[in-house]
């Protein structure tokens, strides 16, 4: 097996993932609105309030943005600017897409490193939300989780770009 081809195989494996975990963010979308739905029905119908509902809906945002967060890398769909592509020439975007990919790695493993640290500080001193007392530290390893996923996506991007790249001849 080729060096490429086990890069593309990788590749197909990471969008099935990244796919399924986009559909539990969409599943997380929807206990959210049925979390809501639920709570409007019960303070304005039945003049019964439920306790803590902001609480689950932030704590599923959470879910929502970090499952998703993957997918959205897998995709291609994030937001990015190509006004200077035809300027900058085919060698400009090959660094432009090498140095982008690496940078974002490079912040999210920052980023993820920060996320498990402050899982661990939450678990040891037991921190919960203020009404319902939930745990928050599988939270912030979600955060992590899905973060750490987004960089390895990108690093693997980096790797396809990277394998793609043909010198003009």
């Amino acid at each position: 097996m080729s060096r490429s081809s086990g890069l593309k195989a990788l590749s197909a494996f990471a969008d099935r993932a990244s796919f399924w975990l986009g559909a539990l963010s969409g599943i997380s979308i929807m206990a959210m609105v049925l979390v809501i739905a639920y709570s409007v029905v019960l303070r304005y119908v039945l003049s019964s309030p439920v306790l803590g509902t902001n609480e689950i809906v932030q704590l599923l945002a959470v879910a929502v943005v970090m499952m998703g967060l993957p997918y959205t890398t897998s995709t291609d769909a994030h937001v990015r600017v190509d006004v200077l592509d035809n300027a900058i020439g085919r060698f400009g975007r090959f660094f432009g897409d090498i140095l982008s990919r690496a940078l974002a790695a490079g912040v999210l493993i920052v980023l993820v490193l920060r996320a498990f640290a402050k899982a661990g500080d939450a678990w040891r001193y037991g921190d919960a939300t203020n009404m319902l007392g939930l745990p928050i530290w599988p939270f912030y390893g979600l955060i992590a989780f899905g973060m750490a996923c987004c960089a390895a996506l990108f690093i693997l991007q980096l790797l396809l770009v990277l394998a793609s790249w043909r010198s003009p001849k």
